[in-house]
């Protein structure tokens, strides 16, 4: 590990503190709700209209058309995975597909 640069009187580990801190007052904040309706309307509603993940496209619209033609509700989906894959777009595309409601909540609310 490198001395701090001359002029500096951060440390190389307080500046890691610092980076960690804001990392997660970043996270921490909330979406206006003005962000929220601009996230709803940019958020597609149709399978095909999703883009990437051709595989999983693929299995969940061979999911939805069998419970469709069955006149059933889809038995059990499971998304899982890091922030940012599109596991809540998904959920919603399902449930607007099937013409049903989702109520989203989230683990540490329950």
């Amino acid at each position: 590990m490198s001395p701090a640069p001359s002029g500096s009187s951060v440390s190389p580990l307080q500046a890691a503190k610092d980076v960690q801190h804001a990392e997660r007052v970043v996270l921490a904040a909330q979406a206006t709700p003005q962000e929220d309706a601009l996230e709803r309307a940019l958020r597609p509603k149709l399978l095909n209209d999703y883009v990437g993940q051709a595989k999983v496209r693929e299995q969940l619209d061979i999911f939805i058309g069998a419970a469709k033609q069955r006149n059933e509700a889809l038995d059990h989906v499971l998304l899982f995975g890091p922030p940012g894959l599109g596991k809540t777009t998904l959920s919603h595309i399902i449930a607007h597909e099937l013409g049903v409601n989702l109520r989203q909540t989230s683990g540490p609310v329950l």
